[in-house]
């Protein structure tokens, strides 16, 4: 570290000059440079760094990046990846273009960023988070600001003019049809493909309109449009998704399929009237995407052995539990990969058919003509199936015919809605099928969650608490010979510490003694403890043994896994 942005850091009163010796050899103790060791022991604060270089070089410290201060023309220059790489971004303050950088004395970049952008510029330094959070936010919807700008002349209002409520439904369709919103539109849309969002929200509130991605689980803040363009904009996608524009007080279900560099996407779409205008989520499928092969997801050997053997059987029924976005359909679909084969006749009923795979009769519900999962049911059985996969057995209809299509000799594969393995059991007593039923058609349960995966390009290692350690059911004396790492946060990761997903897993097979049980209308907790001394692994302790691989982290584990180990305490 320079010395002048110690003597910077002293002068803020953030170190002590006499403690600078002493942490100058413990950083060279552990091998690593003095500003590393400040910052990973939370001596100092990224803040802290940044602010001691603006007072050591004289440049401006950022504190905050706007998106007053963002100019979607510079942005549009300059690569994505070089900026998250190298944690700069120009931004205008005051008329003047500054070159805000995280590290000012990494010159290379800040002198290829005056070279993209030909114009004179001054140095100014943020903190990387502030310059990661800025690219994240306002690089990703390139040409928004201009767009915004557009919108703004086009429609020729200011606050307080227009009320939302009164427009006309031929106004409202003009607007939705004019180049600005139907621009804004295609940019979301091509956005959260390229951010490879698996959901878009749009959300009204009394004084803005909010559109955040959801990605790799967590939601962002993407763009907020004008709020006097809301109806225009909701009624363009209503456009693109054959719906009614009419229709504001009822829910309304539509689909677009768009085609994005190469790529087929399709999108489902849910309408909502909420308080302020209507809802709008989009759920994005790449069909350009495979699912991965059974045997990478990531199941320990002793829960690949007993699922491949269950979908070996040549009847019963095997289900996949877990809340909504939890890849369950992924699974089923990396389960039907592997047993299709020309000997077997396997037909599915989805809703809605996510992947085409050749070899295996899909079919699409379509609850309008009256093609529910229980209509298509019937007449699948009728098709001399040798494999049923069910999209998602919602009722006791659909439960019943699955149960039934068992016992006369077809195996079964479907989903359910169900926080662990063994409230599945719960979920169908409760939907009306037998316990007898429910014993000898179920041969196994599959729950799963999925985590986010830590960055390899930034995990550092750490200890946590000893409280964290025994929720996670690990001794003092396992945990010494375990490496924990946590999230940090880098340019490769867009400053989250994550990048995607992996499923963890609890597998729980109908024993002779879980039979019993089930006969019996024994509760969950009961069923899940005969279960593990079954050999079955929850949830949490599989998600101890992605910790211990050092592919997640005790957090991401424990929030989606903790609260299911409670019933056993």
């Amino acid at each position: 570290m320079v010395q002048g942005v110690l003597e910077a850091l002293v002068q803020m009163g953030v170190l002590q000059q006499d403690q600078i010796a002493t942490l100058q050899e413990e950083a060279k103790k552990a091998g690593v440079l003095l500003q590393t060791y400040l910052l990973e022991n939370e001596i100092i604060t990224q803040q802290d760094l940044a602010k001691a270089y603006g007072i050591h070089l004289s440049i401006p410290y950022i504190d905050s990046i706007t998106e007053k201060m963002t100019d979607a023309t510079l942005l549009a220059k300059v690569q994505l990846h070089f900026l998250r790489q190298n944690l700069v971004i120009p931004v205008v303050q005051k008329e003047k273009l500054l070159l805000v950088a995280a590290d000012p004395y990494n010159i290379q970049p800040i002198d290829e960023l005056v070279l993209i952008l030909g114009k004179h510029a001054q140095q100014a330094v943020a903190p990387a988070s502030v310059i990661i959070e800025a690219i994240n936010r306002f690089y990703p919807l390139e040409g928004t600001s201009s767009m915004m700008e557009e919108l703004e002349e086009d429609t020729k209002l200011t606050e307080g003019e227009l009320d939302i409520g009164q427009i006309e439904e031929h106004d409202v369709l003009a607007m939705a049809s004019k180049t600005p919103v139907v621009k804004l539109v295609n940019h979301i849309l091509f956005q959260a493909v390229k951010q490879e969002a698996s959901d878009i929200h749009i959300e009204p509130y009394e004084k803005e309109v909010r559109v955040r991605y959801r990605v790799d689980g967590v939601m962002f803040l993407a763009v907020t449009p004008p709020k006097r363009i809301q109806s225009a904009l909701v009624s363009r996608i209503k456009i693109m998704s054959n719906l009614d524009i009419a229709e504001k007080r009822n829910p309304q279900d539509g689909r677009i399929e768009i085609k994005v560099a190469g790529k087929e996407i399709d999108i489902r779409v849910s309408i909502l009237p909420v308080v302020y205008g209507e809802r709008v989520v989009m759920r994005l499928l790449d069909r350009s995407k495979t699912f991965a092969k059974l045997d990478s997801l990531g199941f320990s050997d002793r829960d690949f052995k007993v699922l491949t053997h269950a979908i070996s059987q040549p009847n019963g029924i095997v289900f996949v539990t877990g809340p909504t976005g939890s890849g369950k359909t992924t699974t089923l679909y990396s389960i039907l990969a592997r047993i299709n084969s020309p000997e077997v006749n396997l037909i599915t009923v989805e809703d809605p058919v996510e992947y085409q795979i050749s070899g295996i009769n899909q079919v699409q519900v379509n609850e309008k003509i009256g093609l529910t999962f229980a209509a298509a049911l019937r007449s699948i059985l009728r098709q001399d199936p040798d494999v049923v996969m069910i999209g998602e057995t919602r009722d006791v209809e659909t439960a019943q015919i699955a149960v039934q299509a068992s016992l006369t000799g077809h195996l079964v594969l479907s989903t359910l809605h169900t926080n662990s393995a063994p409230a599945t059991i719960t979920r169908l007593l409760d939907m009306g099928v037998e316990p007898f039923l429910i014993s000898s058609t179920v041969t196994a349960i599959l729950a799963q969650r999925l985590v986010r995966k830590l960055c390899d390009a930034c995990k550092e290692t750490y200890t946590p608490e000893a409280d964290v350690l025994s929720t996670l059911g690990i001794t003092q004396q396992e945990a010494t010979q375990m490496t924990f790492y946590k999230a940090v946060g880098c340019s490769k990761c867009m400053g989250s510490g994550y990048s995607g997903r992996l499923p963890i897993f609890e597998i729980m097979v109908m024993s002779p003694s879980l039979a019993h049980l089930v006969i019996e209308r024994k509760d969950a907790y009961v069923i899940q403890q005969q279960a593990v001394k079954d050999g079955m692994r929850t949830l949490l302790q599989d998600g101890v043994s992605k910790i211990k691989d050092g592919i997640t982290t005790v957090e991401e584990v424990l929030s989606v896994a903790a609260s299911q180990e409670s019933v056993e305490e």
